[in-house]
């Protein structure tokens, strides 16, 4: 182990109780706290940087480096990830911490592959019994399918990662240059390695972008409103996420009794960066008016109505965690994460100016901000409201603006709907929505034995081309398995027949699921005709040969009947026979 002072503007901020080192190239900070020892060791890789294709690669790493640590007597220990970077923790001895920590690294030199089926299952497990956040729908349409977006997306990749491509992450990823540590103690753990591949700092990704303008808003899938604005962090800004989670706990819980959630959270997404999340609920009675008194609260800010008795209670708060005894190991995950991402962390005097000189006009400024860059979640029935409930929002885009040139095929059954497959792309246009996919922005295809496809685009719109739908074979689909990048990718295991869709048939008559078409509505009528005036035409031929036969006054009764019928009936072919035949015909041309 070798243990230095790490040069650069990370020892500037050494002061506040913080020392930095390194430990075998590794940044290290350090910061006394009595009791047991707490560390984490941070890694500058997670789910922002990989690709819908690689999804869970990072998690999946993390996994396999735990599994030999987890047996019963270890102490205290914990791993997880974020969008930007990866952490591994413990707290115990001395010795206790340094052992998991070399146990950490030596895992990810050599991870246990033999594993890597049954980790990937536990994986798929871990994600079914997953509570999702509640921004996760907003970074899927503010980001698409990169970088943050893949933070809100399933780990699609999972099925297919070989074990080279998990230990290629892991030597890659997984570096000392790409690490930090901190420790709360005085001193660096005897017989601490820490000994990781070579590998340069990795900065977080750049931010993808799949919305064409904010501020923006789009229908949720519960009763929550959620607010998201992505702003350049400051003190000020965490300080306004205090009063904007106040403003909306008063207004909506405690003066109006809509929700029962009203919070507001601020958290550095990289290092200039961070996300503003504010999220209510309510109950479908109280939806439209909770998202019209939450939508009241920004509105509030951005007029520069700020309240100064909260700012000043916000304020005196800040203040008075900066006098908390143990600041220092306090602040340590945090400036770690800072130090990873590349952020300079105030020194607590800078914090402290920084807080004292947050005004009303600097919150209404940043409240302006918030709002240019909001992407607003409306639950069902407010989002068909959204002008009134939030005037300036646009309707983010929920289909393609273009579509592609190319062979076009209509869809079995389906009027009205086509799927065009081009050299460039593919498009499926109905009467409601078109949705193309570019194959150079094209994040995942998931490809099926059976010739389907689903597409999901870097805008994160999403189509499925069923050749059972649309009369079409492999021939069709070579523009498009020809020109998708191979590293996008992933074979599908076959599905069961029951689960491949088929084309609708022709339907003679409502039925249970069946809405009768055109067709069928002519298929009817046309039996309907035959099977009453087929009898009836046969009764009136009986009856006229009767009459014929019986020759008497009964006979001449019967006659005129049966000719007043035969002539009724034959009135009727007359008219509704061309009738039949040309709804059948109309029926025809539109399918």
């Amino acid at each position: 182990m070798s243990t230095e002072t790490h040069p650069g503007p990370e020892s500037a901020a050494s002061a506040d109780g913080i020392v930095t080192t390194t430990v075998n190239g590794i940044r290290t900070v350090l910061a006394h706290r009595p009791g047991p020892l707490t560390a984490g060791l941070l890694f500058r890789v997670g789910s922002a940087d990989e690709t819908l294709a690689t999804r869970g690669i990072t998690h999946l790493v993390e996994h396999l480096a735990l599994h030999r640590l987890g047996r019963p007597g270890d102490p205290h220990h914990d791993g997880g990830g974020a969008a930007a970077y990866t952490r591994f923790e413990v707290t115990g001895t001395p010795t206790e911490v340094g052992e998991y920590l070399n146990g950490v690294c030596a895992a990810l030199r050599d991870l246990p592959m033999d594993r890597l089926d049954t980790e990937k299952e536990i994986l798929r497990a871990e994600a079914a019994v997953r509570s999702p956040g509640p921004g996760r729908l907003s970074t899927l349409w503010r980001y698409g399918s990169r970088s943050y977006g893949l933070a809100g997306y399933a780990e699609a990749g999972l099925a297919q990662l070989t074990g080279q491509q998990v230990r290629d992450w892991a030597r890659t990823r997984f570096t000392a240059g790409n690490a930090v540590l901190w420790i709360t103690g005085d001193a660096v753990p005897g017989g601490l390695g820490l000994a990781l591949p070579r590998g340069p700092w990795q900065p977080a990704p750049e931010a993808a972008s799949a919305l064409p303008v904010l501020p923006a808003f789009f229908r949720g899938a519960d009763g929550s409103v959620v607010l998201t604005s992505v702003l350049p962090r400051s003190t000020g800004a965490g300080l306004f996420a205090e009063v904007l989670g106040k403003e909306l706990f008063r207004a909506l819980r405690h003066e109006s009794g809509y929700a029962y959630t009203a919070t507001c959270a601020y958290d550095p997404r990289d290092a200039g960066s961070a996300t503003l999340v504010a999220h209510a609920d309510a109950l479908p009675g109280q939806q439209e008016a909770m998202a019209g008194a939450f939508v009241g609260v920004l509105a509030k800010l951005r007029e520069g109505r700020i309240d100064p008795a909260l700012l000043e209670s916000v304020r005196a708060s800040a203040l008075a965690r900066l006098e908390a005894p143990g600041l220092a190991a306090d602040r340590l995950p945090g400036y770690a994460v800072d130090l990873l991402l590349g952020h300079r962390s105030p020194t607590v005097a800078e914090e402290r100016a920084e807080i004292e000189a947050v005004t009303a006009a600097s919150l209404h400024e940043i409240a302006h901000t918030v709002g240019a860059g909001a992407l607003l979640q409306l639950p069902g029935r407010s989002a068909d409201r959204a002008a009134e409930l939030a005037p300036g929002f646009a309707a983010a885009p929920t289909g393609s603006a273009q579509t592609v040139t190319g062979r076009r095929h209509p869809a079995l059954g389906t009027p009205g709907t086509v799927l065009i497959v081009g050299d460039d792309g593919v498009s499926l246009v109905s009467e409601r929505q078109r949705i193309t996919v570019h194959y150079a922005a094209c994040s995942l295809v998931q490809a099926f034995p059976d010739g389907a496809r689903h597409l999901v685009g870097h805008d994160g719109f999403t189509l499925t081309v069923e050749p059972a739908l649309y009369g079409i074979g492999p021939a069709d689909l070579a523009p498009l398995d020809a020109a998708v990048p191979p590293s996008v990718v992933i074979t599908m295991p076959p599905r069961e027949a029951s689960r491949i869709p088929r084309p609708p048939r022709p339907a003679l008559g409502p039925g249970p699921g069946h809405a009768p078409t055109a067709a069928g509505r002519a298929v009817w009528f046309t039996v309907l005709l035959w099977a009453l005036g087929t009898p009836g035409l046969l009764i009136g031929g009986a009856a006229i040969v009767l009459g014929y036969v019986m020759g008497d006054e009964h006979g001449q009764i019967a006659e005129d009947n049966a000719w007043f019928l035969f002539r009724l009936l034959l009135l009727a072919g007359v008219l509704l026979i061309p009738w039949g035949i040309c709804v059948r015909l109309r029926a025809k041309g539109r399918n």
